[in-house]
């Protein structure tokens, strides 16, 4: 039996790639199509733009548009994504968030609601940057005494929120490594007279422009040598299948809040090279 997806923002780019590959998996069916309630697309068959006939019309969200539905795929904006969590809570419906933004009180929103229901949250769901994080887990351990820190990461002109929830994350995971929380070392910006660099920060710099998916390189500069860790985006489908992969993770997982690493199973990874430290 297919697992029944439903997709919000359907009509925004990632929701439309999120649409193509969910009706490109045997293994998938699209049951709900949402937008906002003024959306001018509202009735439409969201398999127009992929010239498939899905016998779904593009609907408002509601509790109603959910009860067919295993799970629901969230690539939209904090306060949406609170607002349909509130509707798969009370629907019994397991949700993938990848929407970034949230606040801390948002994100313990989300966490409580993982006692009802399971929900898989990542900021970026490709298997690329998922082992990217892995690569910085152990670098961070080893590259320690000498050696700064700082990430880049460029996005296009239409991204509202910076440092990207990806960029936060790779910083995150530096931080637990080194054994500080990133809350208390993060630099997002210099200008003026900064004086020389605090060796203990993790700075990051914000690119927006363009068409530009995503980018993210991590430098840990030393004397004389620089080691550098890249990954780049080059289109919206990695995520989506990365959506899709979380999406049949859950499936008969119980109430819970799930990573990509769960998904992937990087966490015995994670603990292995936990044991690298210098």
């Amino acid at each position: 039996m297919s697992i029944r997806v439903a997709v919000a923002g359907s009509t925004g780019r990632m929701g439309r790639v999120l649409i193509e590959e969910v009706l490109a998996d045997n293994a998938l069916a699209l049951s709900a199509a949402l937008e906002r309630s003024s959306h001018p697309l509202l009735g439409r068959d969201p398999g127009d733009w992929v010239g498939v006939n899905t016998q779904v019309k593009i609907s408002e969200v509601s509790a109603k548009e959910l009860k067919n539905t295993d799970v629901l795929i969230d690539f939209t904006r904090p306060e949406a994504t609170l607002a349909h969590l509130a509707l798969c809570r009370e629907q019994q419906v397991a949700m993938v968030i990848g929407t970034t933004g949230f606040t801390a009180s948002e994100k313990e929103a989300i966490q409580e609601a993982s006692r009802s229901i399971a929900i898989m949250m990542a900021p970026n769901m490709s298997v690329g940057v998922n082992v990217t994080l892995s690569l910085l887990d152990l670098a961070a351990r080893l590259l320690t005494e000498g050696f700064d820190v700082e990430i880049t990461e460029a996005h296009h002109r239409h991204k509202v929120d910076a440092p990207s929830g990806t960029a936060l994350r790779l910083g995150e995971v530096i931080a637990k490594a080194r054994g500080v929380t990133l809350s208390d070392v993060a630099l997002y910006g210099r200008q003026g007279m900064m004086g020389e660099r605090d060796p203990n920060t993790i700075g990051f710099a914000t690119v927006r422009g363009g068409d530009v998916v995503g980018d993210h390189t991590v430098s840990f500069l030393g004397d004389g040598e620089r080691v550098e860790i890249t990954h780049k985006a080059s289109g919206r489908d990695t995520f989506a299948k990365g959506a899709l992969t979380a999406a049949k993770f859950l499936q008969g997982k119980p109430a819970g809040l799930y990573d990509m690493e769960d998904v992937l199973g990087l966490k015995a990874l994670r603990d292995l090279l936990s044991g690298f430290q210098r």
